[in-house]
């Protein structure tokens, strides 16, 4: 195992190296997050519902852009995704800055949520250019 690939084994979020894949784990642990939030009452049930749906949200418009029937599908549905992992993205650092929830717990999925929303913005950029993605 190479040293990038056991330092991310070790971590929280061991996302897995295709996107497809990482979204899908990104959403699993935004549902555990939010198993753990409904624990709790107050302003984190509220925001558990909207970041539950926006998170889950983002490998399903993934998984839609795969079935696309034109690269204009394509790019709409990947635009879809793009606008989910923005919102889950800042709901997740309005989580942590209003300190609703330990930032701990946090962190690995606020970078994780970044790092998404980077690639998908790529493929989008790459699709429009013609590139293959």
């Amino acid at each position: 195992m190479k040293k990038s690939e056991s330092s991310s084994a070790n971590s929280k979020i061991a996302p897995p190296r295709d996107i497809i894949g990482r979204t899908f784990e990104f959403a699993v642990s935004i549902i555990q997050l939010c198993g753990k939030m409904d624990e709790h009452p107050g302003i984190g049930r509220v925001m558990m519902s909207q970041i539950l749906r926006a998170g889950t949200s983002v490998p399903a418009n993934f998984e839609e852009a795969q079935a696309a029937q034109s690269k204009a599908d394509f790019v709409s549905k990947m635009s879809i995704a793009l606008k989910e992992a923005r919102e889950t993205h800042l709901r997740l650092r309005l989580l942590a800055t209003a300190k609703i929830f330990p930032d701990k717990q946090l962190q690995p999925l606020i970078q994780e949520a970044d790092e998404i929303r980077r690639v998908i913005g790529a493929i989008i950029v790459s699709s429009k250019r013609g590139e293959n993605v």
